[in-house]
């Protein structure tokens, strides 16, 4: 009996829009860390004050499964993160929702491990060779706190990648891979910590990387029966740089020009996403069909797998991904926004923010799809669509009760109504923009808006919609989702038309 060929489906990234260039790091931190202005180059992705792993990871997805809201073939999500927002709430489960899929979807989060990525992907394999799931999507987001005037704080990126694995219309092929658990301890974050502690560097590289890597990719190679010179692209995230990459693949038995770029000037280490951003990154760049590709992810062991590409990865030629994401970036200079978004630093927020922001999780509840899922309703008799639905139809000319069905507005188009840029309300990231939206195929809801500059909107202009951080309850330790509306301006065109 022919066994069935098993590999990745699909793929979806996400880079932050904002990107904050390293010269503004450097320069703020001189004065403690003067070695710092020699690695003042490039940028590295921040992410928003209202985002997190959790709705990066959302918006790789949503690359990764299109503009279709139809998603009750996904039976299962694999989310891998060291930053879940939630360290007792299924993180999986707030994604699937954002997602609409259906409830009887398997989701699992996996977790306290740089390994979190390519563990969640080895995870979904196996779930779909055995038959437990048939379309799986896995995530990795990370979204990283670093202490001020460290070497992370350069290094690191936020991102996250999207992965679909079935056995229908493969795009890469999976040939075997190999999983090693050694408990080197690189580094560590403790219970309650926010910040990583760092073991030596040359440690790390000399009796880590340098000595347990090797032993995975041979064992990788030998369980996909696959010779090291067959690998054209070796994918190997390290902050040590791509130079180190290509020593370890010679040292491992495959060509040195295959390793591939860490993404470290323009992204930064995007943890335990990377090598999946890695990934999502080769598939759209270099890779061609027959190409057999290497992913290898180092931390407490290391994870290696083996693909090969196939002639459907043209298929995947329109998603926005990590190039897309990338080439979207808007260079932030300003370093005390950074510190402030990131929670750094105490800042006066005005006695507007004094408020108890307790959530009503009954309420949440009964309107999950509507509050997670942006799921308004459709009169099934006049078509009249409005958010949020209930039981009466807003239709002026005809009060038809009980006639709605569930109508989804995330993935439609819209354009803003009316707009106000307000420096009065509190907000993370004065003034706060906020209006009406209304959508071409019916339907209006007033949103406030993100990823925007001062002085760029107006009446008029489309928004696309993206799943956010809606406000913190610090009392609690509760963080509330909703959806906000992105003006398509010119510093962000590239997103949407990539998306499209």
């Amino acid at each position: 009996m022919t066994q069935q060929s098993i590999g990745l489906t699909g793929f979806g990234g996400y880079i932050p829009r904002l990107r904050l260039q390293r010269k503004s790091i450097a320069q703020a931190n001189a004065w403690v860390a003067p070695n710092f202005l020699g690695k003042g180059k490039g940028e590295r992705s921040m992410a928003n004050w209202d985002e997190d792993s959790v709705t990066m990871a959302v918006e790789a997805a949503r690359d990764l499964l299109g503009p279709d809201d139809d998603r009750s073939h996904v039976d299962g999500l694999f989310f891998g993160s060291t930053t879940m927002p939630f360290t007792d709430r299924l993180n999986a489960g707030i994604i699937a929702a954002a997602l609409t899929l259906d409830e009887k979807v398997r989701a699992v989060d996996v977790a306290s491990t740089q390994r979190a990525g390519t563990s969640a992907l080895l995870r979904a394999i196996t779930s779909v060779k055995a038959g437990e799931t048939k379309h799986a999507v896995v995530l990795a987001a990370d979204h990283r706190k670093t202490r001020a005037a460290s070497a992370q704080e350069l290094d690191f990126g936020d991102g996250a990648a999207a992965l679909s694995v079935g056995t229908e219309n493969i795009i890469a092929k999976y040939l075997g891979g190999t999983s090693l658990t050694v408990d080197f301890v690189d580094h560590f974050r403790g219970t309650g910590e926010e910040f990583d502690y760092n073991w030596e560097e040359r440690w790390i590289r000399d009796e880590g990387f340098t000595k347990i890597v090797p032993r995975a990719v041979k064992a990788a190679l030998e369980d996909s029966g696959t010779n090291g010179s067959d690998i054209k692209h070796f994918i190997l995230p390290t902050t040590f740089g791509t130079k180190f990459a290509e020593q370890l693949a010679k040292a491992s038995g495959i060509a040195p020009e295959a390793a591939r770029d860490t993404l470290a000037a323009n992204c930064g280490e995007t943890g335990a996403a990377h090598s999946l951003v890695m990934l999502v990154h080769a598939l759209q760049t270099d890779v061609k069909p027959g190409d057999k590709i290497m992913v290898v992810n180092f931390g407490g062991g290391c994870d290696a797998l083996v693909f090969e590409a196939t002639d459907k990865l043209a298929t995947q030629a329109g998603k926005r991904g990590i190039v897309g994401s990338l080439a979207a970036g808007h260079p932030e200079t300003n370093y005390m926004k950074f510190l402030t978004f990131n929670g750094l630093v105490e800042w006066e927020k005005g006695m507007r923010a004094e408020q108890d922001k307790k959530t009503a999780l009954t309420t949440l509840y009964r309107n999950e799809d509507m509050i997670m899922g942006l799921v308004g309703g459709r009169c099934t008799e006049t078509g009249v669509v409005q958010f949020p639905r209930s039981r009466i139809s807003v239709n002026p000319n005809n009060h038809t009760v009980d006639t709605q069905e569930p109508y989804k507005f995330a993935e439609r188009k819209a354009k803003i109504l009316s707009w106000s840029a307000d420096f009065l309300s509190a907000s993370m990231n004065p003034p706060n923009h906020y209006g009406m939206v209304v959508f071409d195929e019916g339907g209006r809801i007033m949103m406030d808006f993100t990823d925007i500059e001062q002085g760029t909107v107006d009446s008029g202009m489309e928004v696309r919609l993206v799943f956010r951080i809606k406000d913190f309850d610090e009392v609690r330790g509760f963080r509330r989702y909703f959806w906000k509306a992105v003006p398509i301006t010119n510093s962000n065109a590239k997103t949407s038309q990539a998306a499209e």
